[in-house]
């Protein structure tokens, strides 16, 4: 009598596409997940400092560090002040050396940015074509870098800053946290540290001093300038003088 030889059953193999498109769809969902975060998250911030003031910014921690890796002592000078407490001159020569169109463009100079491109292309070493609510996303939200990421960051908060803060409110968080000397932080530390005076008397001299040194405000000096400076400040209060009265 014959014996039938039955052929093992072989294991039925797993579908490897499957396993591939379950792991695609959790890549996916967990991007999409920290997009919504990131949207959510950026906007609450942005909404939170228009009425709140920025206790610090990326860039007082980073100078702490600088400092510390150099064994240099930390000096840190920040105190809020409501703009209605600044002087028009110290707004008008931000306008005057920073963002000529700073009231009327919607976050962007373009005209400014292609002479800069331009300008680098040639190899002259100049400044960029940052606005001032370009420079405030920067500070407030964001690190100091030239990367293509931190540029396109920067552009998103600027767009959020001008639609929900407004031109004076970015004005007032700008004039309160950029560097404007070695520690010194904001109008009021900067008045005090450079003539010793509050932020609502300076005259147009002084206010075009902090306004020439901000390239470089660890650098440069607003009292007893070099004539680099001196010749920056007289060329801020002649603009000054043309940019009439400010109204946000």
């Amino acid at each position: 009598m014959a014996t039938k030889i039955t052929p093992k059953k072989t294991a039925a193999k797993k579908p490897v596409k499957k396993k591939q498109g379950n792991f695609m769809s959790k890549v996916k969902w967990f991007l999409l997940k920290a997009l919504l975060w990131f949207f959510g998250l950026s906007i609450a911030s942005v909404v939170l400092f228009k009425f709140v003031p920025v206790p610090f910014t990326p860039l007082m921690v980073i100078r702490y560090f600088e400092n510390n890796a150099a064994d240099k002592e930390n000096h840190f000078s920040h105190n809020w002040e409501p703009i209605e407490k600044i002087s028009m001159n110290l707004q008008k020569a931000v306008i005057a050396s920073e963002d000529g169109t700073f009231l009327t463009h919607n976050g962007f100079d373009f005209i400014a940015m292609q002479k800069a491109y331009k300008s680098n292309e040639r190899g002259r070493k100049v400044r960029g074509g940052s606005t001032i609510s370009q420079q405030t996303a920067k500070n407030v939200f964001l690190w100091q870098g030239r990367s293509y990421l931190r540029k396109g960051l920067e552009a998103y908060f600027t767009v959020l800053i001008e639609l929900i803060w407004g031109k004076q409110r970015i004005m007032e968080v700008y004039l309160n946290s950029i560097e404007m000397g070695d520690g010194v932080y904001g109008a009021y530390a900067a008045t005090e540290h450079w003539y010793r005076r509050d932020a609502s008397s300076l005259t147009m001299q002084q206010a075009a001093g902090i306004a020439a040194i901000l390239p470089n405000p660890r650098k440069y000096k607003a009292t007893s300038s070099s004539s680099y400076i001196n010749n920056r400040k007289t060329k801020i209060v002649r603009i000054m003088r043309q940019i009439g009265k400010v109204e946000y």
